[in-house]
């Protein structure tokens, strides 16, 4: 049964049941491949991406739970003329190393910054406990964050 919904500010139809999770929706059903598998259980944050503003793990979210919902994953976040300002401050910060965590942690930390434009160091440890580097590079996360929402409040 066809499943609509709304991905990156465009309706989206998405022929597949109900039950198939979000993440292979989007990477097989409609080619967005930015969203990454990691564990398939929710504990990495790999398959992050935000549901109607909020932070959800596409492995663990269906379609049937996302129907009429508002998706926004990686490829929606910013453009390469316009990066969202977490984006550039990954980028200043240089906090990719192998790549493979980083689009489930920008959408965690967009989200945690479009709920609280002012996180404290701790906030952010909290926001961003459950997405998991394998490289490490947590405090380059934590200040690229940080940097971020200084940006985004000077806007």
């Amino acid at each position: 049964m066809p499943t609509t919904l709304t991905v990156n500010g465009a309706s989206a139809t998405v022929d597949l049941p109900g039950d198939t999770p979000l993440l292979w929706a989007l990477r097989d059903g409609l080619n967005l491949t930015g969203t990454k598998y990691g564990c398939g259980v929710a504990a990495c944050g790999a398959c992050t991406v935000m549901v109607d503003g909020t932070a959800l793990r596409s492995c663990q979210t269906t379609l049937a739970d996302v129907a009429g919902a508002s998706v926004m994953t990686i490829e929606g976040l910013g453009s390469p003329a316009a990066l969202h300002a977490v984006q550039a401050a990954w980028i200043e910060h240089q906090v990719a190393q192998c790549g493979y965590c980083q689009s489930g942690q920008i959408m965690q930390a967009a989200s945690l910054l479009a709920e609280n434009p002012s996180p404290t160091p701790q906030d952010i440890d909290d926001a961003m406990d459950g997405n998991l580097c394998r490289c490490g590079t947590y405090p380059r996360i934590r200040a690229a964050v940080q940097d971020a929402a200084n940006r985004l409040r000077e806007v």
